[in-house]
């Protein structure tokens, strides 16, 4: 295989990624780079289900790229994702090693896959807070008054109308920043499991967590001073665990809602899966 060609692996949580993906790079003499929203976070370990260990094989440690690079309370915006995955693939290349993308963060996949420049419009923070006191309804009447060039936005929920508004807004007085990343040939694998066995291993995968010490862990964040706000925005184990810190639920509640919302969370990842497979091939494997 081209050593340019990166192969990279999707599939929904608990699918076992991390460990074929591990597998196939001490084949292969391949790095990894972790296509994983939550694993850039230092401090976000058992929840993130960063899972190391794993990274270690036959004796041989794998190579990983975009694991714990931010602190916690710092954003990570998709554009600074594609700065970051531009220079672990240079440096890895250069070595003469094949690289393997590794995670189950959709929107990672796509904004390398396609042509989304409008993801180097930067985030502002100050309009944010304003239009967030803004029904959707009323999001969506700004974009439909003030979209001049027709953009083509994705309007669903008020998280991405705010977006729209904000690239609207910063189009109108701004050139779009150099968006100039190379195309990179992939190779993508997926994979693909029962509803049944997923759900199955994702129960089976948070017992673990939780006896692992998800609850210390998010506790802890919570004791060294990150905010409750920011737990919850970083969604699922840290979302959950912390409302229970806030006593909105006992820990059975919190452990079973938890479950189904993984369940959710996982059907989703595979409904984005297959959009993806509309525009590319991918190689689904059960």
């Amino acid at each position: 295989m081209d050593k340019q060609t990166i192969i990279g692996i999707l599939g929904p949580t608990a699918s076992g990624k991390t460990k074929y993906a591990v597998e196939l790079a001490y084949q292969l003499d391949a790095e990894i780079i972790s296509m994983d929203s939550r694993q850039v976070y230092k401090g976000l370990n058992i929840g993130a289900g960063k899972d190391l260990q794993e990274y270690t094989i036959h004796g041989k440690e794998i190579p990983y790229h975009l694991i714990d690079i931010v602190d916690i309370n710092t954003p990570y915006h998709i554009h600074q994702f594609k700065l970051d995955f531009h220079k672990a693939y240079q440096s890895i290349v250069s070595r003469g090693k094949q690289v393997i993308a590794c995670g189950g963060t959709g929107l990672y996949f796509d904004v390398l896959l396609n042509d989304r420049s409008l993801t180097a419009v930067p985030v502002n923070e100050e309009l944010r807070l304003e239009l967030d006191k803004l029904t959707h309804d009323e999001l969506i009447h700004i974009i439909q008054n003030e979209n001049t060039n027709q953009q083509a936005f994705d309007i669903s929920t008020r998280k991405r109308s705010i977006r729209a508004v904000e690239i609207i807004r910063y189009l109108k007085y701004n050139t779009l920043p150099d968006t100039d990343f190379p195309k990179y040939n992939w190779q993508l694998q997926c994979l693909d499991l029962e509803v049944a066995e997923r759900n199955n291993r994702i129960d089976e995968r948070l017992n673990r967590r939780v006896e692992e010490g998800l609850f210390e862990e998010v506790e802890n964040l919570i004791r060294s001073g990150i905010s409750t706000d920011r737990l919850i925005y970083l969604g699922l184990e840290y979302k959950f665990v912390t409302q229970y810190f806030l006593g909105q639920y006992s820990k059975e509640e919190c452990i079973e809602k938890l479950k189904i919302a993984i369940h959710q969370f996982a059907k989703r990842q595979m409904t984005f899966f297959r959009k993806i497979e509309k525009n590319h091939l991918i190689d689904f494997r059960y």
